[in-house]
C-alpha cells in the first residue's frame, strides 16, 4: 500500500489554512462536494505541489440492500481520475431504504447508518463492494462507521465482519479509531478486541476525529478536539501495524490553524508512542500464552452462527435476491421508524431510536441551512423550529437540495412566513429554483410559473 503520511480533511472553510500548514502530505475531500470538471483551485494548487488528494464518498450506501447506483459510481470514478488519486474510500453503511425491493416509498437517511452484522448483510455487502471495485479505476477502501444503536440479531462482531469482508473481496480498510471509541461508549464494544480481529494487513489509512458525550451517548461530531480515549486507540493500533496514513477529520466549528497544527502534532505523538511500544515488545521476551478469555486470533474465531464458519458454496452466490429482500425489509423498517415515525422494529432500543431520530432531524436542518443559506436568513429565528416540525411530517426522499425546495413549498402552502415581505421573497426564491433551469433561461415555463403563483398566492 502506498504510504500517505500525515493528512487532514480538506474543507472549503479551512482551504487556505491547509495550504499553509507544514508537514501535510495528503488531504481527503468529500467526493460529493467537488465536481470533476471544476475542481477547487486550492485542491489544484495542492496537487501541483505533490500533495495527494483522496476522494471520500458518503452516498453510495454499499451496505444497503440495493446494488450500487451506476451514476454515483461513475461520478466517483471521474473524481478519482481528475484528482489523480491512488485510491477512493466509502463507508460500510446504508443511507437509503425502501423502493422496488419492498414496494414502498424510497426513504433517505441523510446519514450513515449501521448495517446488521449478519450473513445476509455480509453477502450483500460483498457483492456491492465487488460491483464498486469493478467500476472504479483505483483501489477501494471502506470505513467502519460510528453508531448510536445496535441491531438486535447480530451474528458477528465488528472485527469478524470486517475480516470476512476483506478476505472475500480483497477490499482495503479505512479504520476510524474515533468510530471505534463511539461504538465502545454507545454499544459496549471493546476497541482492543476489534483491532485484534481486524486484518490489519489490509489497512489503507486511519481516521481520527473528535466528538462529545451527552447523557451517556457519544456523538461523533467532527467538531470537537480529539479526546484522549481516541488517541489511546490510535496508539494501540500503531503498536500492531504501521499505519500507511493518518488523517485528522474536522467538519465544522473550525479552530484557528495553530490549534489544528497542535492537534496534528498530538496525533503524531500518539502514533509514535504505538511504534515505540511495538519495538519494545519485539525486543522483549516472548509473550506469554493468551488468557482463556482473550480475543480469538484473527480468522479463527468460532462462528457465532452455530458453527457455520465461512460460507459454503451455496452461500457464496453473494447478494442473492432473497438475501437482498430480507435485508431491504429490515433496513426499511428501521429507517421508517427513524424518519417517518413508525413504530420501532422489535428488538431495538426505543430510547436509542428516539435519540437517533432527533439526531437525523437536526442534521437535516443543519445541512439544508448550508445548501440553501437563504432560508435561515429569510426565516430568521423561526427557521430551525419550522424545519424540525416539517421533518417530523415529511421524510426525506431525495437529496438535501430537493429537501430545501419541498420545505419552502410547504411553508408557502401554509401561508408562511407571516410577514408578507418575507413570504414574497421566499416565493421568489422557490420559483427560481423549482424548475429545471433558472426562470430567465426557460421562457416556455411562464404558464407553469403562473400556475404556481396562483397556487402559492396568499
Amino acid at each position: 500500500m502506498e504510504r500517505l503520511g500525515t493528512g487532514i480533511g480538506w474543507r472549503p472553510e479551512i482551504a487556505d489554512a491547509v495550504e499553509a500548514m507544514p508537514g501535510i502530505d495528503w488531504v481527503e475531500v468529500v467526493a460529493e462536494n467537488v465536481c470533476a470538471g471544476h475542481l477547487p483551485e486550492s485542491l489544484l494548487r495542492l496537487r501541483r505541489r505533490g500533495v495527494t488528494v483522496v476522494p471520500h464518498g458518503v452516498s453510495l450506501g454499499l451496505g444497503g440492500a440495493e446494488r450500487p447506483d451506476q451514476g454515483r459510481l461513475t461520478a466517483l470514478a471521474e473524481r478519482a481520475l481528475a484528482l489523480g488519486s491512488p485510491l477512493v474510500t466509502e463507508h460500510i453503511a446504508f443511507v437509503r431504504a425502501g423502493g422496488a425491493l419492498t414496494a414502498s416509498p424510497r426513504l433517505e437517511a441523510g446519514h450513515l447508518l449501521p448495517v446488521p452484522r449478519t450473513r445476509d448483510a455480509l453477502d450483500v455487502l460483498c457483492e456491492n463492494v465487488r460491483i464498486a471495485q469493478e467500476a472504479l479505476p483505483v483501489p477501494l477502501a471502506v470505513e467502519n462507521i460510528a453508531a448510536l444503536l445496535n441491531w438486535p440479531d447480530d451474528e458477528l462482531t465488528e472485527g469478524q465482519f470486517l475480516y470476512e469482508l476483506a478476505d472475500r473481496t480483497g477490499v482495503r480498510l479505512l479504520i476510524d479509531v474515533a468510530n471505534l471509541h463511539t461504538n465502545h461508549v454507545n454499544r459496549g464494544e471493546d476497541p482492543a478486541r476489534a483491532l485484534a480481529e481486524l486484518p490489519l494487513e489490509a489497512l489503507a489509512y486511519v481516521h481520527v476525529a473528535g466528538g462529545f458525550e451527552r447523557d451517556g451517548v457519544w456523538h461523533d461530531s467532527h467538531a470537537h478536539p480529539v479526546p484522549r480515549p481516541v488517541l489511546d486507540i490510535l496508539t494501540d493500533l500503531a503498536s500492531r501495524v504501521a499505519p500507511p496514513g493518518v488523517l485528522l477529520e474536522r467538519d465544522e466549528n473550525f479552530p484557528e490553524p495553530a490549534e489544528l497544527e497542535r492537534e496534528l502534532a498530538t496525533i503524531g505523538t500518539a502514533v509514535e508512542s504505538g511504534r515505540t511500544t511495538a519495538v519494545g515488545s519485539a525486543d522483549s521476551d516472548p509473550a506469554p500464552a493468551a488468557a482463556p478469555d482473550a480475543a480469538p486470533a484473527r480468522g479463527t474465531a468460532p462462528a457465532p452462527d452455530g458453527g457455520r464458519g465461512a460460507p459454503g458454496p451455496e452461500r457464496q452466490a453473494a447478494g442473492s435476491e432473497s438475501a437482498r429482500q430480507r435485508l431491504a425489509l429490515a433496513q426499511t423498517s428501521l429507517l421508517s421508524a427513524l424518519v417517518a415515525g413508525t413504530p420501532a422494529p422489535e428488538g431495538f432500543d426505543r430510547v436509542r431510536i428516539g435519540v437517533q431520530a432527533r439526531s437525523l432531524a437536526a442534521k437535516r436542518a443543519d445541512v439544508v441551512a448550508k445548501v440553501a443559506p437563504e432560508l435561515p436568513v429569510l426565516l430568521g429565528e423561526e427557521y430551525r423550529a419550522a424545519f424540525l416540525a416539517y421533518a417530523q411530517r415529511h421524510p426525506m426522499t431525495g437529496g438535501y437540495r430537493q429537501d430545501a425546495l419541498e420545505f419552502a413549498e410547504s411553508l408557502l402552502l401554509a401561508g408562511r412566513p407571516h410577514h408578507a415581505g418575507a413570504r414574497r421573497e421566499l416565493r421568489e426564491w422557490w420559483l427560481d429554483r423549482s424548475g429545471p433551469a433558472p426562470r430567465s433561461r426557460r421562457p416556455a415555463a411562464r404558464a407553469a410559473r403562473a400556475a404556481r403563483r396562483v397556487l402559492l398566492r396568499r
